[in-house]
């Protein structure tokens, strides 16, 4: 299996404060980490550490932090011969604060992932695509029209698509905020939507109706960044080794949940031997 991927890199700048700030608020006392991210970086990553063959479509700047956004992947063995330099923008950033708990609030400067044009794509993806909406939403367009199987959109963050997207998809993936933004359009087509629920698991739809749904194994959250996109790896990965969807769903729930017992979003993405460990 050989999936790629179009989508964001970031290097996360995460600080670990004693609780969120409300608006207009100065939390002090916070420590503060770099760590690799982006829902597109760490989606691709996830998936091959899941034992999927990768190759990552996006840009970086020609600066310091490129090197360290993509480090990860590069020692994981994600293939980054499609990845190009911008000389004029930045590598994307996500400030990211996050409580004692594992929440998290997240801004994000694109950078660099602002100025991935379809110009870039190849006119044919062959094999399966995973994209996200942290790219301009035409070039995640153009993505999934050049694609020639298997298509998993993850609609985060929530923006208007056209329904000629949603109807392509042959899997969803939502959370509950998002599910909301989108509501009867995500169940135009006949692929499948999967929506997240934080703690009480997963549930797929198809067509409307329930296929299945699965609840994470107990777990004590320290980081919840990239837990989502650890359970969107693991359901690609997992669907299309032929897992039926109550499995699948299953496997991705405790991909998703080891992501969230270790901090910062790449460096947390648990390995094939560690979900199945879970699972027991």
């Amino acid at each position: 299996m050989r999936i790629t991927v179009v989508g964001s890199i970031n290097l996360d700048l995460v600080a670990r404060a004693p609780r969120l700030p409300r608006a207009g608020e100065t939390v002090t006392g916070a420590a503060l980490a770099r760590h690799p991210g982006g829902k597109g970086a760490n989606q691709a990553l996830a998936a091959r550490r899941l034992g999927a063959g990768v190759c990552l479509i996006g840009r970086v700047g020609d600066d310091a932090m490129a090197g360290e956004a993509t480090a990860l992947l590069d020692a994981g063995g994600v293939d980054l011969s499609a990845l190009e330099v911008d000389p004029a923008a930045p590598t994307g950033v996500a400030l990211i604060a996050v409580d004692p708990g594992g929440e998290n609030q997240i801004v994000v400067a694109a950078g660099a992932n602002h100025f991935v044009t379809p110009e870039q794509l190849p006119a044919r993806i062959e094999g399966p695509l995973i994209v996200q909406l942290e790219l301009p939403v035409e070039t995640v367009e153009a993505a999934v029209g050049r694609a020639a199987d298997f298509v998993c959109v993850n609609l985060a963050p929530a923006a208007p698509v056209s329904d000629q997207l949603l109807r392509r998809a042959d899997l969803i993936v939502v959370n509950e905020t998002e599910a909301a933004f989108y509501g009867a359009a995500l169940h135009q087509g006949g692929g499948r939507v999967v929506t997240t629920l934080g703690a009480r698991g997963a549930v797929m739809h198809q067509r409307g109706a329930e296929i299945a749904r699965a609840a994470p194994p107990k777990v004590t959250a320290v980081d919840a960044t990239g837990a989502g996109d650890a359970f969107v790896g693991a359901v690609c990965v997992a669907l299309l080794e032929g897992m039926e969807p109550e499995a699948a769903l299953t496997f991705a729930c405790a991909a998703g949940a080891l992501a969230a017992t270790r901090a910062g979003a790449q460096p947390s993405l648990p390995t094939r031997a560690e979900v199945e460990a879970l699972l027991g």
